[in-house]
């Protein structure tokens, strides 16, 4: 059972642990009941958020306006909610 992501409707919630900074943007795989995506920007004026939204507005293929950070803007645990995707969201642990 998956505890990074719920879905409801066509909203799909997920829970990420960020890691800004690195050398590229990549997802890592699980962390504990999130799911850990490396950020290449750094964490400064939000700089890693708006590059977490646009990395997960591109991989679920919906615009920018969809994607939304409910949770967790200054810290690395985040909820994101994307609208209106048919991508599912196991399709990211691919990218790993």
């Amino acid at each position: 059972m998956n505890t990074w992501y719920q879905r409801s409707g066509d909203v799909i919630m997920l829970t990420l642990h960020v890691q800004p900074g690195a050398k590229q943007t990549s997802v890592a795989g699980l962390h504990g009941e999130a799911l850990k995506i490396r950020l290449a920007a750094p964490p400064i004026e939000g700089r890693a958020n708006d590059a977490l939204l646009r990395f997960i507005a591109d991989h679920f293929a919906v615009p920018l306006r969809s994607v939304e950070l409910k949770q967790g803007g200054q810290s690395r645990h985040k909820r994101i909610a994307v609208s209106g995707s048919t991508v599912e969201p196991e399709s990211l642990l691919r990218l790993s």
